[in-house]
């Protein structure tokens, strides 16, 4: 068996925790490790490292291999898709590159999961992905349910038919449904939540994109250095689109665990520990008179007065204030944001680099201030400005530097500056993480302000 992680997806529901370049499976919401490293630790009783296959795209590369060594599986493999087009071609992708790079023949059979869910305990877990192993090697397509407990309408819904082997050929499939639909089908007590957990044979996926999707198939029958080439031209589709919803071998497998895709601001709610008063507390908060209400601290002092049925949520640079129901607008409110220009969009103040991160401490007019953390060992790309000057002040470590054609060494407590339209380059040298303060001056002060050059004559 071999494991397709999906770690590609730029969720926005959980904003503005998560963000663009900082999505969810990225985030440490229920302990200290990310959802992708737990995802990860689940399956490291089934496979070894060797069999899992993270696809994830060139923005988060760095964040994947983090987390690869958070949780001892860098032999993991990691499947850069060349442009976004949802989890149909994903799947795809994953499928031929365990087809030409991992020898695997049409009967493997392949599991395909999110990397951003919480669910536990892990040895249910085990057994359930041992039942759908199990179906999938009789040519079926095996989708795990959730038995609904309350009409949530953030999820799809399957329709269960007649039993089959443990689980249920699906009857149908419902997008995401309104209160009352919703409520219909709670009722009915034969409709499951869609987990978006597949496992499948690589032949009987082939032979359903065949079938149902040829504009996908056409290009996953390739060898992988063309499918890479004409990625772009698969449809954005989703595998519940593409296969699920049309397939005739679809069979659905209940499962035990418990499972909680913490899809929104309530889900976070839902399975976080509350006080007697039914409050879900992170951070310096203090309350009085509030019940139900979750309030999400980071950065200072968040006090509540006579709350009920409020979600707050604070970041460096944002809050947001909703009432529980109504969380599954936060994507909404994003796209307005997105509309407007708004860089909190997209970005944190901590913005994650390959070798290192910087954070905004302050900006105003002709004026930026980071602090800036480059890892042992890491040089940034030799490059160029042509609207601001910076002033860099170490506080950490040491830096090599080259401006123009000069190169330096800089140690705690010495600063220099770096005039504009001048090639530098900056890289620690050392053993310890080199910390320095910038202070950026100019007219222009956007990341894109940025001139990139090859790396020849690396500082390092």
């Amino acid at each position: 068996m071999k494991v397709i992680i999906l770690a590609g997806g730029g969720g926005s529901r959980l904003f503005p925790l998560s963000r663009t370049l900082f999505p969810k499976q990225f985030l440490k919401l229920n302990g200290e490790e990310s959802l992708l490293a737990q995802t990860i630790a689940r399956f490291l009783p089934m496979v070894k490292p060797t069999d899992m296959v993270v696809v994830t795209n060139q923005e988060y590369i760095h964040h994947v291999q983090t987390e690869l060594i958070a949780a001892k599986a860098q032999g993991a493999h990691i499947l850069l898709e060349p442009v976004a087009r949802n989890t149909a071609p994903a799947v795809a992708f994953a499928a031929r590159y365990c087809l030409e790079k991992l020898g695997c023949t049409p009967d493997e059979i392949i599991y395909v999961t999110p990397s951003d869910h919480i669910i536990r305990p892990i040895d249910t877990f085990i057994e359930n992905v041992g039942q759908a192993v199990k179906l999938a090697k009789q040519g079926k397509i095996v989708t795990l349910g959730i038995q609904p407990d309350h009409p949530e309408t953030g999820y799809g819904y399957m329709q269960a038919g007649n039993p089959f082997g443990g689980g249920f050929a699906v009857q149908s499939f419902r997008e995401k449904p309104d209160q009352e639909t919703a409520e219909a089908y709670l009722a009915a007590g034969n409709y499951y939540w869609n987990s978006g957990m597949f496992a499948f044979t690589i032949g009987c996926f082939m032979s359903e994109l065949q079938a149902y999707q040829p504009a996908v198939y056409e290009v996953a029958e390739q060898d992988l250095l063309a499918m890479t080439e004409d990625f772009a031209q698969m449809p954005n589709i989703s595998i519940d689109y593409a296969i699920a919803e049309k397939s005739k071998e679809l069979v659905m497998l209940p499962i035990t665990a418990e499972w909680n895709d913490i899809g929104s601001w309530d889900a976070i709610y839902d399975v976080f520990d509350k006080d007697s008063d039914g409050n879900a507390l992170k951070g310096d908060c203090t309350t009085i008179e509030c019940s139900n209400t979750l309030i999400w601290g980071h950065s200072r002092l968040i006090a509540g007065i006579g709350l009920e049925d409020i979600l707050v949520v604070e970041t460096d640079d944002v809050i947001v204030v909703a009432k529980k129901g109504e969380s599954q607008k936060v994507k909404e409110l994003v796209g307005k944001l997105k509309e407007k220009g708004r860089v909190e969009a997209d970005e944190h103040t901590t913005v994650y680099r390959s070798w290192g991160f910087y954070k905004v401490l302050g900006s105003g007019p002709g004026y930026k201030m980071k602090k800036i953390v480059v890892n042992p060992g890491e040089v940034l790309s030799l490059q160029m400005h042509y609207h601001r000057s910076e002033h860099w002040i170490v506080i950490g470590g040491t830096a090599k530097i080259m401006i123009g054609d000069v190169e330096q060494m800089l140690h705690e407590n010495e600063s220099i500056f770096v005039p504009q339209t001048t090639e530098y380059q900056l890289g620690n040298p050392g053993k310890l993480p080199l910390q320095i303060i910038e202070v950026q001056n100019g007219s222009y002060l956007g990341e894109d302000d940025i001139v990139l050059f090859d790396n020849h004559n690396a500082v390092i």
